[in-house]
């Protein structure tokens, strides 16, 4: 190790011989530290933070007279000025609030929230010590406006202003200016593979519309999450939380968070850190046996019965048609039956994850950084799509090279995944019945058994039925057994779905972007101009997209420019103005511009109202594009132009004929769904309506916003309404395709009434009116002198004709009402603090391909106690979440989320 510091100090080191030393301590208006504020001398990026204790030594080669800026998040900063070597400089710095903090994600550069042009959240690290959460991401839900939808203990969907699923492809979430979506899923995974939380500078939430400077699908919103730099935040962090988290369907199970952090600054050009996180424990375990065939329906009492969170049961027939039409045998639909999601996955939830950085400033006294960060990650979870997926070992990898300044930065950088042992939860239910028994045979001894037990021994249909589904399943593989062990270990290791259910992916994308600000050159304004490239490689070995014979690649672009200028119309009055456009251009649509216009008016300095209009746009999605997967309901296509004829199936008719049929059928030669079921409801042909989907194009919104920041005494108010419009809304269209026969001559009718057709799920764009709006308000403020009182409330609504559009899902899946409070004191007695959040969401439907369905409104408390050790740099924290007990849901179809318990004891955190 002492070589190792001599190499780093011969090859980075410059000896200085003229150098000025500050030091000092930075405490609080009431006497206490504060650790880890930020001392930088003025123009530079030399500096450094105070230690535990609010101790701080800082260095610098820079002659006198010179000056240092003390800041900390929440205080309001201050500029002094240092006239001598060896000067000690006690700073007191003032508690400020929310709106004093500095946020870069709204305009790319610094600027207080107070005068931010739009609605921006931010979520620092006083914020982070304070949450009553079970960690950092988590406290996020606590921020006004925004949404988190839980498919499972450890794959968290973060949204705002609606239109949410579990696959969130229209939220952005980066870190370290990476994009942490997954190439394979095209969406994030919430911080499954992400942040450790002991390296976690600072969250910034833009909710809304983002594309103006951040390009496609920066639709509903971007998260921002900032790490810490080595050259600030030196030493060792460490942070470890037990507990518990109890559900009824899983009982108590362990609970392991692990993080830690390493940073060392080798000299003023050589920095270097690395991090790991570990968390292991039991997800929310699924069990709903609703009906979603029948209303209230069960497997006693529905014979086409299809439970929630039963896999297997999917598959069902028409016995009547499969006895050829046999007059004993009725007219019905009957399911296969089914294996329960605990009998297919351990709920097993994990994650682990190791990021590493080296940091060189080449120039003395410069801001000028040269980066390298490296992250992997590799975790285990339920991933809630078109159907339940256990995340099985997912692998996941970035490597970013930046060099930057305070005026540009340019870097590149490559997100790649691989599937590790996941698989498809519905198709191992499917498989393992197929493997025991072919659904030729299975039905066909249901069907024998019912017209014996009618013929021979009088029994009434109801009778017949359970006499069938009994003679049936004699013999079928019960969860546990060696032969249903042996089925099921081979069928998840098969990536061919008519057999297996394994999920394979090695996909990866690259990455550059740059921005140039010319604010050191330029004076009358603030412009910045900057792009971005992206070059896709989809490789899921044809188990989800049409890559069957190699990789397949596509790219997209984009360039912007942003002006900003503040104008002081008089002594108590200024108006800051910020326009900025981007181009964008994706290979396969043309070319995009989407503008943004902002005005924020600032009165008396305590008072700011803003106004913004803009335009966003997101392209199709990965999966709208190239996706090939019969997801058992339908088979799913996308509407790439080369993918239609690229997926291609044999298909056998009712007669043994053998048909071959594209993925372009569902496109050019498809009936709707809807009418496909009147037909069988009425016999009369005539009620078949054509769909033949147009090919998915990019889906525009145009937002509206208006909002006001202001400051009464010790009271904050932030609000904001808006209106959004959208055009080409992206959706997928369920259609029928006849496997012989036009669409167009009606000759393809003889097939749908033969059941010779194929079911497929089209990506499409759907010209109905499809609006929402929506407004937030939070308050806070101190009372009894020092504790602090918060609380935000939400309203969000959908403003969409579903009566005039019955087969249209825009999958709003946002509650209309959510309120939001928090109540705490850091210093309640010496070194004692404690916080406690609520939480509360009206109910709403939930409409998803796995299903659809009522979230049932919600109540939570979270609470935690934190003790702070300042001779061991440590703080000891207790807590719960979902305190009350009272399970709930916030996805239809996954786990209910039952409580967490936890003590956690945290090391050296600044």
């Amino acid at each position: 190790m002492k070589t190792i510091l001599k190499l780093f100090t011969m090859l980075f080191c410059v000896v200085s011989f003229a150098q000025t030393t500050v030091k000092g301590k930075i405490i609080d208006n009431t006497g206490l530290p504060l650790p880890g504020a930020n001392i930088v001398v003025v123009g530079t990026s030399t500096g450094t933070v105070s230690d535990f204790d609010g101790n701080y030594t800082l260095t610098t080669s820079l002659e006198l007279p010179l000056s240092i800026r003390v800041s900390y998040a929440g205080f309001e900063a201050q500029t002094i000025e240092i006239t001598t070597n060896n000067q000690t400089v006690n700073v007191t710095l003032l508690e400020g609030n929310e709106l004093d903090e500095v946020v870069i994600s709204a305009s790319r550069t610094p600027e207080r929230i107070f005068e931010s042009p739009v609605t921006v959240e931010r979520f620092g690290l006083k914020e982070i010590k304070n949450t009553a959460s079970a960690d950092f991401y988590g406290g996020l839900e606590n921020l006004k406006g925004v949404d988190v939808n839980s498919s499972s203990l450890t794959f968290k969907s973060v949204n705002t202003r609606g239109f949410a699923t579990t696959a969130n492809t229209r939220f952005m979430q980066l870190v370290d200016g990476m994009d942490n979506s997954t190439p394979a899923l095209n969406f994030p995974i919430g911080n499954l593979v992400g942040m450790v939380e002991t390296d976690v500078q600072s969250v910034e939430l833009l909710p809304g519309a983002s594309s103006a400077l951040y390009g496609a699908n920066a639709f509903n919103g971007i998260l921002f999450m900032r790490s810490k730099n080595p050259f600030d935040h030196q030493g060792i962090r460490a942070s470890v939380k037990q507990g518990i988290t109890t559900q009824e369907a899983a009982g108590d199970n362990e609970y392991t968070d692990i993080s830690l952090s390493m940073a060392y600054k080798f000299s003023d050009k050589f920095a270097a850190k690395v991090n790991f996180g570990y968390l292991n424990g039991t997800d929310w375990a699924a069990t709903s046996e609703v009906d979603s065939d029948v209303l209230g329906g069960t497997r006693a009492t529905n014979l086409n019965y299809n439970g929630i969170n039963v896999y297997g049961d999917e598959v069902s027939a028409n016995i009547n048609d499969l006895a050829g039409g046999t007059g004993i045998v009725p007219d019905v639909f009957v399911s296969r039956t089914g294996y329960n999601e605990r009998d297919l996955t351990e709920h097993k939830a994990q994650s682990i994850k190791a990021d590493w950085g080296l940091y060189y400033r080449p120039i003395e006294d410069s801001n000028f950084e040269i980066q390298y960060v490296g992250k992997v990650g590799t975790g285990t979870t339920i991933y809630q799509g078109t159907n339940r997926y256990n995340i099985d070992g997912f692998f996941q990898e970035q490597h970013k090279l930046e060099v930057k300044n305070d005026n540009f930065f340019v870097r590149g950088y490559v997100v790649a995944d691989k599937a590790g042992d996941s698989y498809d939860m519905v198709f191992t239910g499917i498989n393992i019945n197929r493997a025991w028994k072919s659904d030729e045979d299975w039905f066909g001894d249901y069907i024998n058994t019912y017209v014996a037990a009618t013929l021979g021994g009088g029994a009434t249909d109801e009778q017949a039925h359970a006499a069938a589904r009994a003679a049936a399943e004699t013999g079928r593989f019960e969860p546990g057994s060696a032969e249903f062990n042996n089925a099921f270990n081979r069928i998840i290791k098969d990536p061919d779905l008519a057999t297996g259910s394994q999920f394979r992916d090695a996909s990866k994308y690259y990455h550059a972007d740059g921005n140039y600000n010319f604010s050191d050159l330029i004076d009358f304004a603030d412009i910045q101009v900057g792009g971005s490239y992206r070059q896709y490689k989809l490789n899921s070995f044809g188990s989800i997209y049409t890559d069957y014979d190699g990789e397949i690649d596509y790219s997209e672009y984009g360039v912007y420019t942003q002006i900003q200028k503040e104008v002081e119309l008089n002594e108590d009055m200024n108006l800051k103005i910020t326009a900025s456009a981007r181009y964008d251009k994706s290979e396969f649509f043309d070319g995009f511009i989407s503008p943004r216009i902002s005005l924020g008016l600032t009165l008396n300095e305590n008072h700011n109202i803003r106004a913004s209009a803009q335009t966003g746009f997101r392209n199709p999605t990965t999966q709208d594009l190239f996706i090939g997967l019969d997801a058992g309901r339908a088979i799913l296509v996308g509407s790439a132009p080369d993918n239609l004829d690229r997926y291609s199936r044999d298909f056998t008719a009712s007669n043994g004929t053998v048909y071959t049929q594209t993925g372009a059928a569902a496109y050019n030669n498809s009936y709707t769904a809807s009418s496909v079921q009147q037909l069988a409801a009425t016999g009369d042909p005539s009620v078949l309506t054509v769909a033949n989907p147009d090919l998915v194009s990019p889906e525009k919104v145009s937002s509206v916003e208006v909002g006001y920041r202001g400051k009464f005494d010790k009271v904050t108010i932030d609000f904001s309404t808006y209106y959004n419009k959208y055009k080409d809304f992206i959706s997928s269209e369920v259609v029928i395709a006849p496997l012989y026969g036009s669409v167009s001559d009606a000759s393809g009718v003889a097939a749908i009434a033969n059941s010779d057709y194929t079911t497929y799920s089209a990506y499409t764009n759907s010209d109905v009116d499809v609006n929402s709006y929506g407004a937030s308000i939070g308050i806070s403020t101190k009372i009894l002198s020092d504790f602090d009182l918060g609380g935000s409330y939400t309203f969000t609504k959908q403003d969409f004709d579903q009566a005039a559009n019955p087969n249209f899902e825009t999958n709003f899946n946002t509650p209309e009402h959510k309120f939001k409070a928090h109540f705490g004191n850091t210093e309640l007695f010496k070194n004692f603090g404690f916080n406690v959040a609520y939480k509360f969401s009206d109910d709403y439907f939930w409409e998803a391909t796995f299903g659809d369905g009522i979230v049932p409104e919600f109540h939570t408390v979270d609470a935690q106690i934190s003790y702070t050790i300042p001779t061991l740099k440590s703080t000891i924290k207790i807590g719960g979440t979902n305190i009350g007990g009272k399970e709930y849901f916030t996805v239809f179809g996954s786990g209910y989320i039952g409580s967490m318990y936890y003590a956690s004891w945290t090391i050296n955190n600044l």
